[in-house]
């Protein structure tokens, strides 16, 4: 017998082989195939039936993205494992899951911040501190929040910069939610010169700011002082407004500035200029008498 002969037979006695275990496989593979068109039919019903059920359950629609994402990979996969089962490929099966364990751990050592972010993302999600729309105040930034995902928030800060910061920055440093509650306390301070009557300064400004606009009756307005400054004897305006936009906080302060420096014309109460006091030496003075007597005004006229 021929070489050639002998790979013939060889070739041969392979492809018969092959089909051999193909007529015993073909139950197998049309079970197989039967099963993996149900995963797919089972993971789209899955999906749809959540897209209309989590909704009811929970607000977040990022949560509920990712839960539906999860839940439709997870149904393929365990489907696809029953279909590799069935066409005896246990090992096969073994195999992928250690691989996937592996190229899991390996991608979370690759990608720490990026899983730190993806979980902070998920918390957040879960724990709701706050929402589209609120403004809020973290790790230095203030404004308005325009989008939540898994991994990045989006504040749009009140001078119109759009800021993106990872979730595992809000998470972990403190967050002001001024949104949360309906009201905002108003924090005013000013001075007014040492002669001034203290107890008709208090009812002059208690007066002025009780005309703001919005103001909180139920809320008490309290005017206190609060240091023997410098210049001036300084004290605090303290008053609530209803508070929705940030702009409802500045135009009440606003509003109050304008209303207090009115009723302190009106009744003639002064608000001091910062007084400093120079003591030259003598030698200085001396120098600089000849250059200020040349530079006065009195000079200038004549």
């Amino acid at each position: 017998m021929t070489e050639v002969e002998r790979a013939f037979d060889l070739l041969s006695g392979k492809l018969l082989g092959w089909f051999r275990q193909l007529i015993v496989m073909l139950p197998n593979l049309v079970v197989a195939a039967i099963l993996l068109a149900l995963t797919f039919v089972g993971a789209q019903v899955v999906r749809r039936v959540l897209r209309r059920v989590l909704p009811r359950v929970s607000a977040s629609d990022t949560l509920n993205n990712l839960l539906i994402t999860v839940l439709y990979v997870l149904t393929l996969l365990v489907g696809t494992f029953f279909v590799l089962t069935v066409l005896n490929l246990d090992k096969t099966v073994t195999s992928l899951l250690a691989g996937v364990g592996i190229i899991g751990l390996a991608l979370g050592f690759a990608f720490q911040d990026i899983a730190a972010n993806f979980i902070s993302g998920i918390i957040i999600a879960v724990q709701r501190p706050f929402n589209v729309g609120d403004v809020i105040e973290t790790d230095k930034f203030f404004g308005t929040i325009e989008r939540i995902s898994l991994r990045t928030l989006n504040i749009r800060q009140t001078t119109g910069e759009l800021v993106i910061m990872p979730n595992r920055k809000v998470f972990e440093n403190p967050l002001i939610n001024f949104t949360q509650q309906t009201m905002r306390r108003v924090d005013l301070e000013c001075g007014v010169a040492y002669e001034s009557d203290l107890e008709l300064v208090q009812r002059v400004v208690q007066q002025a700011v009780a005309t703001v606009p919005e103001l909180i009756p139920e809320r008490p307005l309290e005017v206190m002082f609060t240091a023997f400054a410098d210049s001036a004897i300084t004290f605090q305006v303290r008053f609530w407004v209803p508070y929705r936009r940030q702009v409802d906080y500045v135009s009440a302060r606003s509003e109050a500035i304008i209303r207090i420096k009115r009723a302190f014309d009106d009744h003639g109460i002064s608000i001091p200029f910062p007084i400093r006091t120079l003591h030259l030496h003598p030698e200085t003075n001396t120098t600089l008498a000849p250059v200020l007597k040349r530079d006065s005004p009195k000079n200038e006229n004549q």
